[in-house]
């Protein structure tokens, strides 16, 4: 089927193109005329927080809604009638806004709390009728940019909340910085401008029809705002990757002496084949992410898995189409000190270092082991949690909010928490007060605001805002204590109801409840990856190492992004300078993608050294002779993926940094240390045990062939289609 379609695309290649045109332009049109918003809902199922958030929804709506805090700051004070004035019109001015319904003023009765000490800085809490997940970062923008103008020299207005976080767009240019050095790293690969240009033009197409496909996705799943970020990441990635493969045999076979046609259906029946499998185990194991229940997760997962369909099917239907275009040409604007002779594989460095390796298995083996293991060992001191504006960039106003507050009042007034009261008291007003008044008395609470009730009489809302910052350690066993302790003691006899909601709450219940699912999650994948290479490659102990492997891989990276996100040297190198919480569900979309991609270099280089063993029987030579004819296509596919993942490390959103890094550092172990040393040397330790698998095993598995063999049936190219430089559609994105 490959090969009839690689062939379809080869002969009818102008309408592949323009069909290619049409999806691009189709998708965007489709994205602008019914795509949806980022919606995350990190809630987690059962907890409390979400039964506060539920509550607040159900008899308080006017308090369900987000609040964003409008900070001010005037060194002349900001009782002075002047800065009263300025700051008493502004919020006349946010009160007119449709989403405002309420604004709680430090000038108001009862708002002298809002005022720090030394009467410098003060907060308003503006509360809104939705929360961020109903926004779009330009409709966040739209209120918080005209409260940011109103600042002046003797005033200085800052908005911290969720919503202002949102409305501070970050930059773009971490994919063109990918690209570019992508493009590079090509050049010095391929040697031809025109062999390089051909796999980014594939990633491009497929990266621009998948994300705005994702937009429309919005419309029917919960999407997290930093999804199309790292799908966008991964899409490239992978994009690049999957075509450089296919172009790299197209090149072998032309060599070989096959004409342009039938070297295209050659390169999409063993190249073409091992991209569909591993294209397939990306999106399998990304599919696992399901099982963690969250709905914001579910939505990144199937972003990414959009973006790799996509660019599967760039890769084996667009990329047949332009090298019909292409034919010898491949190999124009040749590169003038890159040489054009490649040497032969057994003369190679690469066969020379698996012969070194194969020499030492132990000392590779133990080495490696010991090298993966010392880098995994931060991870145990890894912190989980979710960064909040104590992390965001220095210059945005959501972290001057945070400091601002943080001088003036104290770090946990930037995140207070929501409790929500519930009985039958006829005096639920002075029973929710009374519950405040003890509550402040406990170790770690900074101030209690006085209790709100509904209209209903039914509700009473309490703001409690701890003494810590809301990432810190401290402040969730506060939330614990409270919980298990302080609110049941106080409750007794009384018949209230109280649950603990508020950001804080939140993340501690998602943090948890994900932590308890996560054996379901990654039980899976391992067994997923493990039963895929079992049937590829007829044997049991290559599925288990590689499965141990990439735990081992997966456990290094890990370690470097705890080292990164623990404050240090690495994180001021990366843009992480400050002790920073990492999200629970970070390492999980790195486990499921790392997992899929390096199934990629699994197969490409075990089905190289199976190939050999099958036809000489001689394992040693079969692991030397693989390693060699593999390792430059795998050294230059991971440093494609290590260069678009680590440019990504250059944005402002410290989630992608982490996401970058965390997928860089991976790639980079698994291509170098697990494929380059571990693998040749375990092999060699196993020798033929290898390839053992039991016969009644055997009849079991399904037979599945990820790397196929050389077309030798498809006709020669017809004359009346002679080979024709590549066209560059106006507007496709091309490189220049």
């Amino acid at each position: 089927m490959l090969v009839n379609l690689a062939d379809w695309c080869f002969r009818r290649r102008r309408v592949v193109v323009i069909t290619w045109l049409g999806a691009l332009v189709a998708s965007f049109l489709l994205a602008g005329a019914v795509g949806g918003e980022f919606r995350q809902d990190y809630l987690q199922p059962g907890s409390e927080s979400r039964a506060a958030s539920q509550a607040l929804e159900k008899t308080f709506p006017q308090r369900s809604g987000d609040t964003v805090q409008v900070v001010l700051h005037a060194e002349q004070g900001v009782r002075s009638p002047q800065v009263r004035g300025e700051a008493e019109a502004l919020f006349a001015e946010v009160a007119r806004h449709d989403d405002v319904v309420g604004i709680a003023s430090p000038f108001a009765e009862g708002g002298a709390a809002q005022i720090s000490d030394d009467g410098t800085t003060a907060y308003a809490d503006v509360a809104l009728s939705t929360t961020v997940n109903e926004y779009t970062p330009a409709r966040a923008a739209a209120l918080v940019d005209p409260i940011l103008e109103a600042g002046d020299n003797s005033l200085q207005v800052e908005v911290g909340g969720p919503v202002a976080a949102l409305s501070q767009a970050p930059p773009v240019g971490s994919e063109v910085v990918g690209l570019v050095a992508a493009a590079v790293i090509l050049l010095f690969t391929f040697g031809s401008v025109v062999a390089m240009g051909l796999p980014l033009i594939t990633a491009l197409f497929g990266l621009g029809v998948a994300m705005a496909l994702g937009e429309v996705l919005r419309r029917v799943v919960d999407v997290p705002d930093w999804a199309p970020a790292t799908a966008a990441m991964v899409g490239i990635g992978v994009g690049i990757d999957y075509a450089l493969l296919i172009v790299t045999r197209y090149r072998t076979s032309l060599a070989a002496g096959q004409d342009p046609r039938r070297a295209t259906s050659t390169a999409i029946a063993t190249a073409g084949r091992a991209v569909l499998f591993a294209g397939i185990t990306v999106i399998v194991s990304m599919l696992g992410i399901l099982l963690m229940g969250q709905p914001a997760m579910n939505g990144f997962a199937f972003t990414v898995v959009l973006a790799v369909l996509v660019t599967v099917a760039a890769s084996l239907t667009l990329l047949p189409a332009m090298l019909g275009f292409t034919g010898h040409g491949i190999e124009r604007l040749h590169v003038p000190f890159v040489s054009r002779q490649a040497r032969p594989y057994d003369a190679s460095r690469w066969f020379r270092w698996s012969r070194f390796v194969q020499r030492r298995p132990w000392v590779a083996a133990i080495g490696g082991l010991a090298v993966l293991l010392a880098l995994a060992a931060p991870f145990l001191g890894i912190r989980f949690g979710f960064p909040d504006a104590e992390n965001d960039a220095p210059t945005s106003t959501s972290r001057q909010a945070y400091d601002l507050l943080a001088e003036g009042f104290g770090p946990g007034f930037s995140a207070p928490m929501v409790l929500t009261v519930q009985g039958a008291a006829a005096d639920l007003q002075g029973a929710a007060d009374q519950l405040g008044a003890t509550l402040g008395q406990v170790d770690g609470v900074a101030y209690v605001a006085p209790a709100i009730v509904n209209e209903v009489g039914d509700t009473a809302v309490l703001t409690v805002t701890p003494t810590t910052s809301p990432q810190d350690a401290v402040t969730e066993k506060l939330v614990d204590l409270l919980r298990e302790d302080a609110i049941p003691t106080a409750t007794a006899d009384t018949g209230l109801t109280v649950h603990v909601g508020g950001m804080i709450a939140a993340n501690l219940d998602s943090t948890r409840g994900t932590a308890d699912r996560l054996p379901f999650f990654f039980g899976g994948v391992l067994l997923v990856s493990f039963l895929l290479l079992m049937m590829v490659f007829r044997s049991v102990l290559v599925p288990l190492k590689a499965v141990l492997m990439n735990l081992l891989a997966t456990g290094a990276a890990f370690g470097v992004l705890a080292l990164a996100t623990g404050g240090g040297p690495l994180g001021d190198l990366v843009g992480i300078p400050e002790a920073t919480p990492v999200p629970i569900q970070l390492p999980i979309g790195i486990f499921a993608i790392l997992f899929g991609l390096s199934m990629d270099y699994e197969v490409f280089l075990l089905s190289r050294i199976k190939e050999e063993y099958d036809r000489t029987g001689d394992n040693a030579l079969a692991v030397a002779d693989g390693l060699a004819k593999s390792a430059r296509v795998i050294t230059a596919s991971a440093a494609v993926m290590v260069t678009v993942f680590f440019s990504f490390v250059l944005g402002e959103s410290v989630l992608t940094k982490m996401f970058g890094l965390g997928l860089g550092v991976a790639v980079l172990i698994d291509a170098t240390l697990v494929r380059m040393v571990l693998v040749p040397a375990t092999m060699e330790l196993l020798g033929d045990r290898n390839w053992w698998l039991p016969t009644w095993l055997d009849r079991l598995l399904p037979h599945i062939d990820a790397e196929g063999r050389d077309v030798t049936d498809v006709p020669a190219e017809a004359p009346e289609l002679p080979a024709a430089p590549v066209p560059v559609p106006a507007g496709s994105g091309a490189p220049s």
